[in-house]
């Protein structure tokens, strides 16, 4: 793939522009100024620390796919902001958050499901020629991928390449289609959490178990609190990444394993190791949290986890070019109206069946964006309800798989019709 011509190359000078603008995003988001406690009243941190670095790419900054920072973002930070998010987690308090988290869960892969077929009809009748081709030209292979993504993740997405086999060209504009899409649902999904009261009186929705957890943790840190020194530091960061390096390990293990002995779980994405660090990291994170080490929280361990998460969303936002969307406008309508319909069945869900708009924005993430982006957003509310994000998107990368094929012999149907 050619990477485009940018002013920025060098990493360490992307990276420590990031930086700066967290830096003021934190600082201005601390100021009592009246402009500022009504700007952030209405735009999340959360947010701006993703929307700001998509201007870097948009405007030809800096060229996303060439950069390594997300790679080292999702790979070490990632991971390692789970370990210390989950150290204080309450395991019993997550049960208690009930079957809520399934119904949206399972509403999300449906919505994804359904929503590619509906929107190939309803293109069809607006402009044909965006969903027509032939062959490996067909638009419905392409958009079996981007249903591989939004159930699961890049390995379910890479398992409907190999299935429904679209075209190179057809691929490329699938996963930008995919990328653009899904991060402007993310946005909308942030810009949510700041009128999330609003959202879950119009839902007559039970907020209380989701409070109470958050209140328990946040009542955990304060009767431990310390102002930490280097050794607490230091420890800290040897857990967060000494545990990070372990599931490296047994990710580098199990995943060949799986792959050369027993390839039909592959369907499963268990042959991932991104999968698999994600996973380790998660389960050696709460088994830690039985341990005398959990009292680290004290010295601030879920702090530098949410420092970890958000240098992790500034790469994500790095990614997406909003400009892209014209390139391929008739596709991008496609997967603006499936997305739309994905989250018009959310909404008929969480009405429904009473849900908070937490488990709405995280079980749409579990789905779309996976283990990368649901404990991010499921953290935005709370540090303390990252691992939530982390169980609903392992489901994703179990169903996801099967989800996208359902949906790819959907959308196949459709286009003909």
């Amino acid at each position: 793939m050619e990477h485009k011509e940018v002013l920025l190359t060098n990493d360490a000078v992307i990276f420590g522009i990031l930086m700066i603008l967290l830096a003021l995003i934190f600082k201005t988001s601390a100021l009592k100024t009246p402009f500022w406690k009504k700007f952030y009243t209405y735009i999340p941190v959360i947010l701006l620390a993703y929307f700001l670095p998509s201007l870097l790419n948009t405007f030809g900054f800096v060229d996303a796919e060439a950069s390594q920072l997300y790679f080292v973002a999702s790979r070490f930070l990632l991971p390692a902001c789970l370990v210390l998010l989950t150290l204080s987690i309450d395991l019993k308090e997550i049960f208690k958050l009930g079957p809520k988290a399934l119904i949206m869960f399972f509403a999300a892969t449906i919505g994804v499901i359904l929503g590619g077929p509906l929107a190939i009809l309803i293109m069809s009748y607006i402009s044909p020629d965006a969903v027509g081709g032939i062959g490996p030209d067909a638009v419905w292979r392409g958009m079996s991928t981007i249903a591989g993504s939004w159930i699961g993740g890049g390995a379910n997405q890479a398992a409907m390449y190999e299935v429904f086999k679209p075209s190179d060209e057809l691929y490329s504009v699938s996963i930008t289609v995919d990328v653009i899409v899904a991060e402007i649902w993310m946005a909308i999904l942030l810009l949510g959490i700041g009128r999330k009261e609003q959202i879950n009186k119009f839902f007559k929705a039970d907020n209380s178990s989701i409070a109470t957890l958050r209140d328990k943790m946040e009542a955990y840190s304060l009767s431990i609190a310390k102002i930490p020194d280097v050794t607490d530091l230091m420890m800290i960061l040897g857990i967060g990444f000494g545990i990070t390096g372990l599931a490296h390990a047994g990710a580098d293990w199990i995943a060949p394993a799986i792959a050369n002995g027993m390839p039909q779980l592959s369907k499963f994405s268990l042959d991932s190791k991104f999968f698999w660090i994600i996973v380790l990291a998660t389960t050696f994170g709460i088994a830690v949290s039985f341990t005398k080490l959990r009292q680290y929280e004290g010295a601030g361990a879920s702090k530098i986890g949410t420092v970890f998460i958000f240098i992790l969303v500034a790469t994500i936002g790095m990614k997406m070019d909003v400009l892209a969307i014209f390139e391929n406008p008739g596709f991008f309508v496609v997967g603006l109206i499936w997305m739309a319909i994905h989250a018009g069945i959310m909404i008929i869900a969480a009405r429904l069946s009473h849900a908070p708009y937490f488990f709405l924005a995280v079980g749409s993430k579990a789905n779309i964006g996976g283990a990368a982006s649901a404990p991010v957003l499921a953290a935005a509310f709370h540090p303390s309800l990252a691992p939530v994000g982390v169980l609903l998107a392992v489901m994703g990368y179990a169903l996801g798989t099967y989800g996208a094929w359902l949906c790819g012999l959907l959308m196949q149907i459709a286009a003909q019709n």
